[in-house]
């Protein structure tokens, strides 16, 4: 039975009865083969606090391989050899009153070899999928498959706008890269659902998903809203 208080059964019944649309990714992705689970030390304090709600950060990878295309720890994402990336998951991350979140909770069960290689489509690199179950995923389930699972269904939920042609246009701003998500997600999403994070070069680095306790696309808090309307963006295609 999962954590009644966090992510209840029916949340999940709620989450699978969405749609399936066209995936989120939409490069070719091979999979590589995972033959262990990468070893994470926590980087803080346990924080067992109340869930009101969920983040889903979806980075945009042209931007995050830009200078890690060599790096060996970043080889699935970044080297061209297991395919091109646009969006992948970040994480899914559950939120607390006041802008806190709970964090490195105790976790059930453990993560095995196969359930990273079955996701790594969706967040490309075993460590990042070790630390987001370590870090997050135990505060919200007993099973690192429901959260991925549950993570999955959102994922394949959404449709992501052509940004390559988006990137292309005059005046671009934040306000306009998130418009933009709101229309091509149907009348349940509007743009103060949908937090843009430019990095200091005013490059989008990511895409954050404000929803309700009952994975319901709700209003972004200031903190996770991030760049203002007006703020000019750039999008980085890869090329």
């Amino acid at each position: 039975m999962l954590k009644g208080r966090l992510v209840s059964a029916g949340c999940v019944l709620i989450l699978a009865s969405v749609p399936a649309l066209a995936n989120a990714q939409a490069y070719q992705c091979r999979t590589p083969q995972v033959s262990s689970v990468p070893q994470i030390a926590p980087d803080g304090a346990r924080r067992d606090t109340p869930v009101t709600g969920y983040t889903l950060a979806l980075s945009w990878s042209p931007e995050f391989c830009k200078p890690r295309e060599d790096s060996r720890a970043h080889r699935v994402q970044c080297s061209g050899e297991n395919g091109r990336f646009g969006f992948v998951v970040h994480g899914l991350w559950p939120q607390s009153p006041r802008g806190s979140w709970p964090q490195w909770c105790a976790a059930q069960s453990r993560l095995t070899p196969a359930q990273i290689r079955e996701h790594m489509c969706m967040m490309p690199s075993a460590r990042l999928i070790a630390r987001q179950w370590a870090k997050h995923g135990s505060c919200m389930t007993r099973r690192p498959e429901t959260y991925l699972g549950v993570t999955r269904i959102l994922w394949d939920s959404l449709r992501i706008p052509d940004y390559d042609r988006i990137s292309r246009e005059e005046g671009l701003t934040a306000g306009r890269i998130r418009q933009a998500f709101a229309d091509a997600n149907g009348s349940s999403w509007q743009a103060f659902h949908v937090g843009v994070k430019l990095n200091e070069r005013g490059w989008l680095q990511e895409i954050r998903l404000c929803y309700s306790r009952r994975f319901r696309p709700t209003r972004c808090d200031d903190a996770r809203f991030g760049a203002r309307d007006d703020v000019a963006a750039r999008i980085w295609r890869g090329l």
